[in-house]
């Protein structure tokens, strides 16, 4: 038994996330992929939708693909959502897993890994999958600029697309279309709940 898995804010989650969710499923031959939206990310000083929002969010978004499955583990442990202790509390929770937890992370992400919490015990016991833009981030020098040693990891190249919850919080904000950028569901979600107006 393996056990991949994504974590993220999911500010809100969109079709981007989900792309490189399945590209990294295809190419690696993976049995699931496993979203764990954060509770209260560390690392995150903007303004976060509530928790159980972001949640329903990602259930939604992922419902119609059986590869695809959400844990609120992070939502049952609250506070400070620190990678480390919610894998630690994963491999607690699945003692069947024979295999080091497949860990995704974008080079964006992975450029700063010397300053997550732990972040030398964290490679000890995930693969870091790295997702890996086309035309992005030298691979090389990425790994030149972090201190971080002795980890273990695969790359996969995913498609360009220029596509952030950044930029959807704008285009709400602004009252301009989310229409192909976010899941029909979750655009009726966001607006039923009239969520991020007037925040980016």
């Amino acid at each position: 038994m393996n056990l991949t898995v994504f974590l993220g804010t999911f500010n809100p989650i969109h079709i981007a996330h989900l792309i490189i969710a399945e590209t990294v499923r295809d190419e690696l031959g993976l049995e699931k992929i496993l979203f764990i939206p954060a509770y209260c990310p560390p690392h995150r000083s903007t303004f976060l939708s509530n928790p159980e929002h972001r949640l329903n969010m990602v259930k939604l978004a992922i419902e119609d693909n059986p590869n695809f499955d959400v844990s609120d583990i992070e939502h049952r442990i609250k506070g400070k959502s620190y990678s480390y202790s919610t894998i630690t509390k994963l491999y607690e929770l699945n003692p069947g897993l024979t295999e080091k937890i497949n860990f995704i992370i974008g080079t964006d992400a992975f450029k700063f890994i010397d300053s997550w919490y732990e972040p030398e015990k964290l490679a000890e016991i995930v693969n870091f999958i790295i997702v890996k833009r086309i035309n992005s981030l030298d691979i090389d020098e990425l790994f030149n600029s972090i201190k971080l040693k002795n980890y273990n990891y695969k790359i996969v190249k995913v498609p360009l697309l220029e596509i952030s919850a950044t930029y959807i919080r704008s285009n709400l904000n602004k009252n301009k279309s989310i229409k192909y950028l976010v899941p029909d569901c979750i655009e009726k979600y966001i607006l039923e709940n009239n969520l991020y107006r007037e925040i980016i």
